[in-house]
């Protein structure tokens, strides 16, 4: 199963907010989820906080589950993605602004399938320089996996790391992403305050590139699929 993982953010002079309610409430239920070879969908909303730059790098991820490569091409030759998803794109996204990556799913600690949490940290990472690819997934999965479950209030988590195929020519822009769940807002600023939080993250400087480390708030919104989740 791929996972796809799509990061945008507001076409000059929309408001995040108008970017969101778009995405969700238009985009969608009227284009992107008529894709017949999307499995599940969901648009996760960043949540703005104390601190946050006046213009963020994105507002909103969209995260998408095709069953494999050849059913991932057959979407793009749809009508319901070129004369839809695509063709409504320019309305609401910057779309020299916009990051994909497929990943594969690695669930370390595993949710409720049906009525979890919709609160979520995503951390982008991109591996340090000079370490091997397998060395990062591995490094990843294993020490920092261990650590990671460890932080307080954490109710699921689950490490997507970006698919061979986006290195055949070069580097991918990430190498992976984190997704930490939470009962809401206030669980995740309490888990921040943790050693087991600070450890993660002090972990996490070692085989990453900080520079290249993103963390984004997001409020889950499912469109289509949510009963398959994990």
């Amino acid at each position: 199963m791929i996972h796809q993982i799509i990061l945008a953010h507001p076409k000059p002079g929309m408001s995040e907010e108008e970017f969101q309610r778009y995405w969700v409430e238009q985009h969608a239920v009227r284009y992107a989820v008529k894709i017949p070879q999307i499995k599940r969908y969901c648009v996760d909303t960043r949540i703005p906080r104390p601190g946050d730059e006046d213009d963020p790098l994105w507002s909103g991820v969209a995260e998408i589950w095709l069953e494999n490569e050849q059913e991932q091409l057959a979407s793009l030759q749809t009508p319901e993605f070129l004369e839809g998803a695509r063709r409504d794109e320019p309305r609401w996204a910057a779309f020299w602004r916009t990051v994909v990556l497929d990943t594969d799913a690695h669930v370390v600690v595993p949710g409720n399938d049906s009525d979890g949490p919709t609160t979520k940290a995503m951390i982008l990472v991109k591996r340090r320089e000079g370490l091997p690819l397998r060395g990062f997934r591995e490094r990843s999965l294993a020490r920092h996996a261990r650590l990671s479950e460890k932080v307080p209030g954490l109710r699921k988590y689950t490490q997507n790391h970006t698919r061979d195929s986006f290195y055949g020519v070069g580097e991918a822009v990430l190498d992976a992403a984190y997704q930490l769940w939470f009962d809401d807002v206030p669980a995740f600023e309490a888990a921040q305050e943790t050693p087991e939080y600070r450890e993660m993250l002090a972990d996490l400087s070692l085989f990453t590139e900080p520079r290249y480390v993103h963390t984004l708030l997001l409020k889950e919104n499912w469109i289509a699929g949510r009963e398959g989740a994990r």
